[in-house]
C-alpha cells in the first residue's frame, strides 16, 4: 500500500510539471530540489521526506493538501475513511488531508500525529511567502520554531505563523503529538 502510494506521489509530480510544461530543470530550480531528486521520486525510486515536497508543490503552484487531493468528483463532504493519509519516510509523522478535496477554498486542513523525538525542518521558501497557517495541539507537546523565535505548544495552544519564512517542527515529549494544520493559501 505504501509503495502504491510513493509511486503515485511520482506520477502526479510528473503529470502536473508537465501539464504547467516545466522541464525537470525548470522545477528544480523553483523548488530548490534537485534534478536527480526529483526525477528518482517521478520514477517511484525514492520517496520524498515532508520539507522536500512540500518544496516541490509549493513549485507547482499547490499545498500538501491541494497535492493530494484527488481529482475527480468534488463532494463539499470529506469522510474520515476517503481521506488521503501520507507517512513521511524521514520522521514517521503521519498527515491526513481532511479538507474535501477539490473544493473550491484557500484553506486547507490537516490532521497530523507526530512521533516522540521527531522534528522536520521547512526551509525558508519564496513560492510559500505569504501563506499562512495556524497549529493547534490536541494532544502531547510541541516546540515550534519560527524565525528566532521557539514557542512551546501544550494541548488546547494555537499558534499561528508565516509558511514562507521556513519553521521547524518538533515533538520534545515521549508521548505522539497530534495537532491540526489550517493552512490559508489567500497569500500567494
Amino acid at each position: 500500500m505504501e509503495q502504491e502510494l510513493e509511486t503515485a506521489i511520482g506520477l502526479r509530480i510528473r503529470r502536473l510539471r508537465i501539464e504547467r510544461n516545466l522541464t525537470l530543470e525548470d522545477l528544480a530550480n523553483a523548488s530548490g530540489v534537485s534534478r536527480a531528486m526529483i526525477s528518482r521520486i517521478e520514477r517511484g525510486e525514492a520517496s520524498p521526506t515532508a520539507p522536500l515536497l512540500a518544496r516541490i508543490c509549493a513549485a507547482l503552484g499547490l499545498s500538501l493538501s491541494a497535492f493530494f487531493a484527488e481529482d475527480g468528483e468534488v463532494s463539499p463532504l470529506s469522510r474520515r475513511q476517503d481521506q488521503q493519509v501520507w507517512r513521511d519516510p524521514e520522521t514517521g509523522y503521519v498527515r491526513r488531508s481532511v479538507s474535501p478535496p477539490g473544493a473550491a477554498s484557500s484553506v486547507d486542513i490537516v490532521d497530523v500525529e507526530f512521533p516522540p523525538g521527531g522534528r522536520v525542518s521547512f526551509p525558508p521558501h519564496a513560492a510559500s511567502n505569504g501563506m499562512t497557517q495556524h497549529v493547534w495541539l490536541f494532544d502531547g507537546e510541541m516546540e515550534m520554531t519560527t524565525g528566532d523565535t521557539v514557542y512551546r505548544l501544550l494541548p488546547g495552544d494555537c499558534l499561528f505563523m508565516p509558511v514562507g519564512e521556513g519553521h521547524v517542527f518538533h515533538n520534545p515529549g515521549n508521548i505522539p503529538a497530534r495537532y491540526c494544520v489550517v493552512l490559508d493559501r489567500r497569500g500567494r
